[in-house]
């Protein structure tokens, strides 16, 4: 099973979000014990690094940076990508451009914890708790 993640999910992650961290660490780990293969949209690295650097300084973001690179696949957008999710029925272009990536990638799931914002995807969204409870069946 291949898994598109979600900008909000790692920010869940290094941010430490208390009510949605427990959820978004298990998906993370699940792809680090090769459970699962994900993959990130290669604009939430930018997104991840600026917030991360803003809140905790240059050099952690740097490290969460390296990290993630070396850790996950990381889907890049060219121009196509952004022309099907200009045409794509998501109305939020950035989530038509991670829901463009996923289909790109052959995903089976993104995983988000903004479902509702995801319809009209080709790719199904589920949340963190949902991927969870799907991967112990």
């Amino acid at each position: 099973m291949k898994i598109m993640i979600d900008v909000n999910v790692a920010l869940d992650l290094v941010q430490r979000r208390i009510s949605f961290y427990d959820a978004s660490a298990a998906v993370i780990n699940k792809v680090l014990r090769q459970e699962t293969l994900g993959c990130f949209p290669s604009h939430a690295i930018t997104t991840i690094f600026y917030v991360v650097s803003k809140y905790a300084g240059h050099e952690k973001a740097n490290e969460i940076l390296d990290w993630l690179l070396a850790q996950f696949d990381i889907e890049a957008a060219d121009k196509k990508t952004f022309l099907r999710a200009r045409t794509n029925a998501i109305k939020d272009f950035e989530d038509a451009v991670v829901a463009s990536l996923a289909e790109t990638a052959q995903c089976d799931y993104i995983v988000t914890r903004n479902v509702a914002d995801f319809k009209g995807s080709s790719i199904e969204a589920i949340t963190p708790e949902e991927f969870l409870v799907m991967m112990e069946t």
